[in-house]
C-alpha cells in the first residue's frame, strides 16, 4: 500500500464493519489486531508508539523497517506495501477476511 497507511485502514474498518473483520467484531473471541509482512512472514501485533499494546490497529508501533514514510510530526503515513493487517489468535495470524469468516462460524 503506498497511499497514507491510516485512509486504507479506515477503509478497511468500513468494509468489514459489522463483522470478526474488525476489532469490535472478533475481541471476544480473544482476536488481538496484528499485522504481517507478507514478503518475509513476519507479525507483529499493533501497538501504540510506546510500545504498549493496542486494541485496534495503529502503524506508529510497527517496526522501523516497515515504515517507507513518515510525517512532519514524525507520525508513520506509508508502509511496505508487502504488510497486511489482520488479528492473532492463539498465535496464529488471521487476515481481516479470514477473521470475518471465523467470527461467521464460531459459536
Amino acid at each position: 500500500m503506498t497511499i497514507a497507511q491510516s485512509v486504507c485502514l479506515d477503509e478497511e474498518n468500513k468494509q468489514y464493519s459489522g463483522t470478526g473483520g474488525v476489532s469490535k467484531g472478533n475481541a471476544h473471541a480473544s482476536f488481538i489486531p496484528a499485522f504481517m509482512d507478507t514478503e518475509t512472514g513476519q507479525v507483529e501485533l499493533s501497538r501504540f508508539s510506546d510500545g504498549r499494546i493496542a486494541p485496534c490497529h495503529m502503524l506508529d508501533g510497527l517496526p522501523d523497517s516497515w515504515i517507507t514514510g513518515r510525517d512532519l510530526r514524525g507520525r508513520v503515513r506509508n508502509i511496505k506495501n508487502t504488510v497486511v493487517s489482520g488479528f492473532v489468535r492463539l498465535e496464529q495470524f488471521f487476515t481481516r477476511e479470514e477473521a470475518a469468516r471465523f467470527i461467521s462460524n464460531y459459536s
